[in-house]
């Protein structure tokens, strides 16, 4: 990464610090952009060149996730049957999670509080989870050659392997540390992929 890169890393995470500051202090929606601006030391324009929002920088996760997973994806052999192609995505996506900072690791947990105490964030996460599953779709439709528009297997196989995701995140609890998070998401990885049939995605 060069300087001109780092320098909008830092900024972007500065942004971020102070907005998940605000947002437990006073409220996710008593917190303007203005203020969350102040506090990064920038100005409203500046922050919108980051963010297109209050909800796209309570949401980052999800793009980030999405990205290492279509990264993932384009690096696996196109005759790897689709369901495990996903998992190797989401182990990926594990594996960035582990190898957090500390920041990261604080950021992830402030995240997940505010998530916890506001409801209607949570379904905007859960709207934007929807999104990157039809993301996926595509792009599994395209290893598999079929329509993504038609083929109701396609959506069956994301919807299979993001269910993992959702279910290592909430169940049995949804306290722990990041690491018991991860702990417990790899453990849903692997039962999924002990309980299908082989040969099930196949076309």
């Amino acid at each position: 990464m060069g300087l001109r890169e780092r320098k909008k890393e830092k900024t972007r995470l500065a942004v971020l610090d102070a907005a998940l500051d605000l947002f437990l202090e006073q409220g996710y929606e008593s917190t303007t952009v203005e203020q969350i601006a102040e506090a990064a030391d920038i100005s409203p324009r500046t922050f919108f060149r980051y963010f297109t929002s209050k909800d796209h920088l309570v949401l980052w996760f999800h793009d980030h996730g999405e990205e290492i997973i279509l990264e993932t994806l384009a690096g696996r052999p196109l005759d790897e049957p689709p369901f495990t192609s996903l998992m190797h995505g989401l182990r990926a996506v594990l594996a960035d999670v582990e190898s957090s900072t500390d920041e990261d690791t604080g950021r992830f947990l402030k995240l997940r509080r505010l998530l916890d105490a506001n409801p209607q964030l949570f379904g905007r996460s859960v709207a934007r989870g929807t999104q990157t599953e039809h993301t996926l779709a595509e792009a599994i439709a395209g290893r598999r050659g079929v329509d993504p528009h038609e083929d109701q297997l396609t959506h069956l196989i994301v919807a299979f392997a993001m269910s993992t995701m959702r279910v290592g995140f909430e169940w049995p609890c949804r306290e722990g540390t990041v690491t018991e998070i991860v702990a417990r998401m790899r453990e849903t990885i692997e039962l999924a992929e002990r309980s299908l049939r082989p040969g099930w995605d196949a076309s």
